[in-house]
């Protein structure tokens, strides 16, 4: 089964003009085109666009996510390379979600705060606490 440009964007809840963009960038080398040059898309070509989706996530530039794509045409000569550049993305992935927990902890802190402050109608319940306000 084939899927047009715009069923793609809808499954993967990206734009049309995302897809484009990969596209030209290299990502996609592996979809067909039509006579037209209608992109013709395969479940397989789904569940890649989905690894360069959570490649970008972590933060990976597209030069390197193109030389993923490449490596992974080339086969399993490439096999080690792409295990490294996975195990780089998972300390990557790890040092994000620490960032986002302290993150999290500072506006579940704030949240808390904002709480009892707007229930006392004050902030004047902390005046004699040592906490950092920033209103």
């Amino acid at each position: 089964m084939t899927y047009l440009i715009s069923e793609v964007a809808k499954k993967l809840g990206i734009t049309i003009h995302t897809l484009r963009y990969y596209d030209k960038e290299g990502l996609l080398p592996f979809v067909e085109r039509s006579q037209k040059g209608v992109r013709k898309f395969k479940d397989s070509d789904i569940e890649a666009i989905k690894i360069i989706q959570c490649l970008k996530v972590t933060g990976m530039p597209i030069k390197e996510i193109k030389e993923f794509i490449g490596w992974s045409i080339e086969g399993d000569s490439t096999l080690q390379k792409r295990y490294t550049m996975f195990l780089e993305r998972k300390a990557a992935a790890k040092a994000q979600l620490e960032e986002l927990n302290k993150t999290m902890e500072v506006i579940l802190y704030k949240c808390e705060y904002f709480e009892r402050a707007v229930e006392a109608g004050t902030e004047e319940i902390y005046k004699n606490k040592k906490l950092i306000s920033f209103n």
